[in-house]
C-alpha cells in the first residue's frame, strides 16, 4: 500500500493542488517581486532625494533662526556701543538708565550686560552687578582674546556664569559675547571690553527638539569642533557616547556620507553667520534611503495585492484541477490504513474514474489474499506448535519410564508404585483433551508430579519448593512449560553436585504480565553455555536429558504469545541458575473463549 501512495505522490509528501498552486505563486511572487523592485528602485532615489532636501530645509530653518538670535544680540550690541558708549561720560546717569532700558527689551536673550576697562575695572553693568572677590577678568580667556581681535564681535563656548557674584542661581548657563569698545574719558580715548552673556536657554530652545526623521538630530559646534549645543550634551560628556565633531568642524557647507563607529550617517553641514560656528545635521543612511514610510507601504502594497490577485486565480485553477485527486487520495488513504472497504469517490474526467474503479478492484483483491495469507499462517503456526509438543511428550515418558526401571531393578516396588501413580497423575493432566493452554494451578501441579518422581530418583540429593500467588493458579499458561526446565535443573546442574541441591519454584503478576521461575543452586553455567541453550548447537552436559528442553520452551512461548515473551536465564559456574518464563497476565477463561470463538 505504502508503494502505491508514493508512485501517485512523485513530488515528495506535497499534493498536486500544493504543487500547482505552488508553481503558480512562485510566478506571481517574482513578477510582483520584479515590479516591486522597480518601482522600489525609481521611488528610492526619490525618496532619498526628497528625504536629504527636507532636511536641508529644516536645517536652513534652524540655522535662519539662530542667525536672527545672534543677529538680536549683534544689535543690542551695536546699540550698546555706537548709542550709549561711544563718544559719552560715563560718569552721566543716563548712561545707566540707558544700558537698563535695553536690557530689559533683550532679557531672553540676555543675562546680563558688562562694561570693563582694559585693566579690567568694571565701569557698568545691569543688571547692577559685582565681579567676584579675588577674581582679575583681565586673566579670563576670553579677555585677552578680544583685546588681540579689536575688529570683530566674539563668540565663546557656554559656560557656568562665575565672573559676578548673584545671590540667585549659581549656576547659570551663558554665552560669551564680546567686543572691544572705545571709551572717552575727558579728552583721551582708551580701549574697553563690552561683555554681553547671552543666556544659553534661549538657544537651546531654538534647537531643542529639532530632529532629522526618526533617529536624526542636529548639534552645533564653533569653528574648532568644540560643541556648543548637542541633544546628548550629558552622555557625551560623561563619555557613554560620542560624536564625531572633530572631524565635522573641517567639512565645509554641505551633505557629506560618513560612517561613523560602525554606523552609515549623512551629515548635513551649514554654517552659522557672524561667528564662525556650524549646524551639522546627522541621520542614519538607513533612515535617509528608506525614510518615507508611506513609500515603502504603497510599494507592498501593490506587490501583495498583484500576489494575492494571482493566489486567488491559482487557488480557483488549481482546486478545478486537483479536487477530484484529492478525492481519490483521501479514499486511498482510508484503503492504506486498512479500511480494504472503503468507497472509494472517483470524479471527473474519465481517465480518474477508471483509476477509481481500478483502486477498489485492488483492494478487494487484496481483502482477499490477505484471507488466504492469515489462513495459511494460522495452519503454519499451528503445526509448528503442535511439532514442539510432540518432542515434549516422548521425551519426558522415555525418562520417567527410565526412573521407574531403575526402581524396579533395585527392588524398590513401593517407590515405583508411587512413580506410577505420579506418572499417570502427571499425563492425566498433560493430556488436558488435547489444549495446549492450561491454568498456572494445573501446570503447577505438573511439574509438582515430575519432581516427586525425580526425588524418588535422586533421594537425599536435593529438595524442591514450589510458591505461587493465589491472584496468578487461574491465569493461562503453556502446558509442560516449567517441567523441561526443571528437568534441566535436575540432570545439567545437580547431577554431579557434592552437596544437597535445592530447588525453588515460584509463580507471581507484575501489572498486565506474568512471571515464573525456576532457579537452582547447581553447578551453572558460563555465559557461552546460557547462549548454546537458545541456538541450534547441541548441548554439552549430562549423559541424561535431551538438551532441547530451554530452546522448546522459549520457541512454543514465542509462537503462542509473541515474540516479546519467552525465557531468560541468569547463571553463575558454581553459583547456580535461574531461569525466568515472561507471559502475558491473561485468564484462562479468556482464552478458552476466545479459542471456542475461533473454532466456531
Amino acid at each position: 500500500m505504502k508503494t502505491f501512495r508514493q508512485r501517485q505522490l512523485p513530488f515528495g509528501n506535497g499534493g498536486i493542488r500544493s504543487i500547482i498552486f505552488l508553481y503558480f505563486t512562485i510566478t506571481a511572487a517574482a513578477a510582483s517581486i520584479f515590479i516591486g523592485l522597480s518601482l522600489y528602485t525609481r521611488m528610492s532615489g526619490q525618496v532619498s532625494e526628497t528625504v536629504m532636501e527636507e532636511n536641508q530645509i529644516l536645517i536652513d530653518q534652524v540655522n535662519r533662526s539662530v542667525e536672527n538670535y545672534l543677529k538680536t544680540v549683534m544689535k543690542l550690541s551695536d546699540s550698546l556701543y555706537y548709542s550709549i558708549i561711544k563718544n559719552a561720560d560715563l560718569s552721566d546717569p543716563s548712561v545707566g538708565e540707558r544700558f537698563n532700558l535695553l536690557y530689559e527689551n533683550n532679557m531672553d536673550q540676555t543675562d546680563s550686560i558688562a562694561l570693563f576697562s582694559a585693566d579690567g575695572e568694571l565701569l557698568e553693568s545691569v543688571p547692577a552687578l559685582r565681579v567676584r572677590n579675588n577674581l582679575d577678568v583681565t586673566r579670563e580667556a576670553w579677555f585677552s582674546y578680544t583685546l588681540d581681535r579689536t575688529e570683530n564681535q566674539h563668540f565663546f563656548l557656554p559656560q557656568v556664569q562665575q565672573i559676578f557674584e548673584s545671590s540667585s542661581d549659581q549656576y547659570r548657563w551663558v554665552i560669551p559675547m564680546t567686543r572691544v569698545v572705545e571709551i572717552t574719558k575727558g579728552t583721551d580715548t582708551v580701549q574697553g571690553i563690552l561683555l554681553i552673556h547671552l543666556n544659553y536657554t534661549g538657544l537651546k530652545l531654538l534647537l531643542d527638539g529639532v530632529t532629522l526623521g526618526n533617529e536624526g538630530y542636529i548639534y552645533l559646534i564653533d569653528g574648532n569642533g568644540e560643541i556648543i549645543y548637542h541633544p546628548r550634551a550629558q552622555l557625551i560628556d560623561s563619555g557613554l557616547e560620542h560624536e564625531n565633531n572633530r572631524a565635522v568642524s573641517e567639512y565645509r557647507d554641505g551633505i557629506y556620507q560618513e560612517t561613523f563607529q560602525g554606523e552609515e550617517r549623512v551629515i548635513t553641514v551649514k554654517s552659522v553667520g557672524y561667528t564662525g560656528w556650524k549646524l551639522i545635521g546627522v541621520a542614519p543612511r538607513q533612515t535617509v534611503s528608506l525614510n518615507s514610510l508611506k513609500t515603502q507601504l504603497l510599494v507592498v502594497f501593490v506587490a501583495a495585492f498583484i500576489l494575492f490577485l494571482m493566489s486567488l486565480v491559482n487557488s480557483y485553477i488549481s482546486s478545478r484541477i486537483t479536487t477530484p485527486i484529492r478525492k481519490l487520495e483521501l479514499s486511498v488513504n482510508e484503503i492504506e490504513k486498512g479500511n480494504l472497504n472503503a468507497k472509494v469517490d472517483a470524479e471527473g474526467s474519465y481517465e480518474i474514474r477508471h483509476l477509481g474503479q481500478s483502486v477498489q478492484n485492488m483492494a478487494k483483491q487484496i481483502q482477499v489474499l490477505m484471507a488466504d495469507i492469515v489462513s495459511e499462517h494460522e495452519k503454519k503456526r499451528k503445526q509448528e506448535f503442535d511439532t514442539l509438543q510432540s518432542q515434549i511428550n516422548p521425551h519426558f515418558l522415555y525418562n520417567t519410564l527410565d526412573i521407574i526401571v531403575w526402581m524396579i531393578e533395585n527392588e524398590k516396588p513401593d517407590q515405583a508404585v508411587k512413580a506410577v501413580t505420579a506418572l499417570a497423575r502427571f499425563f492425566r493432566i498433560s493430556l488436558s483433551r488435547g489444549k495446549s493452554i492450561i491454568t498456572v494451578k494445573d501446570e503447577l501441579e505438573h511439574v509438582r508430579n515430575y519432581l516427586m518422581i525425580q526425588h524418588m530418583r535422586f533421594k537425599n540429593r536435593f529438595s524442591y519448593t514450589i510458591e505461587a500467588e493465589d491472584e496468578v493458579l487461574e491465569l493461562a499458561s503453556l502446558k509442560l512449560m516449567l517441567q523441561p526446565l526443571v528437568e534441566n535443573a535436575i540432570y545439567h546442574g545437580m547431577e554431579f553436585m557434592d552437596g544437597d541441591g535445592e530447588i525453588f519454584i515460584s509463580a507471581w503478576k507484575e501489572g498486565e504480565d506474568l512471571y515464573l521461575k525456576v532457579s537452582d543452586n547447581g553447578l551453572g553455567m558460563t555465559e557461552e553455555q546460557v547462549a548454546r541453550l537458545f541456538s541450534d548447537m547441541p548441548h554439552t552436559g549430562s549423559s541424561r536429558g535431551s538438551g532441547i528442553g530451554v530452546k522448546n520452551v522459549n520457541e512454543r512461548i514465542r509462537l503462542y504469545f509473541g515474540s516479546e515473551y519467552g525465557l531468560s536465564i541468569e547463571s553463575e559456574p558454581d553459583e547456580g541458575t535461574v531461569v525466568t518464563i515472561h507471559l502475558p497476565a491473561v485468564a484462562y477463561s479468556e482464552i478458552r473463549q476466545k479459542e471456542e470463538h475461533d473454532k466456531t
